[in-house]
């Protein structure tokens, strides 16, 4: 298992002071999966955990437009902003994979 950041999409604006295409929020996400068994038997067990960030006004001198930005810099981005919850919800990933492979919980009636 190996937890994999992606950015679905991202909110940015035309024009802010002298910048254009500047980027308000990031939104991100974190999934993983795991398969236990193989053919007709298995089962995949997965965990995602979804976010937003909001970006700080940029500075002229350390901007990158819109267009320019790749996804691993908007990960980055996302992960620096977020600090040490982003390994946190790394964990929460990898949490739900876990009770999904052994429930703690159920849902049902007894009859």
């Amino acid at each position: 298992m190996a937890a994999t950041w992606n950015i679905p999409t991202m909110d940015s604006v035309n024009t802010e002071g002298s910048l254009s295409d500047v980027i308000k929020t990031i939104h991100w996400e974190i999934t993983d999966s795991e398969t236990v068994g193989s053919g007709e038997s298995a089962v995949v067990h997965t965990g995602r955990v979804y976010g937003t960030v909001a970006i700080a006004a940029p500075d002229s001198t350390d901007f990158t437009a819109y267009a320019a930005v790749t996804e691993a810099n908007a990960i980055s981005w996302a992960k620096a902003k977020l600090g040490s919850n982003a390994t946190t919800y790394e964990a929460q990933v990898a949490a739900q994979i876990a009770e999904s492979k052994a429930p703690t919980q159920k849902q049902s009636v007894p009859w």
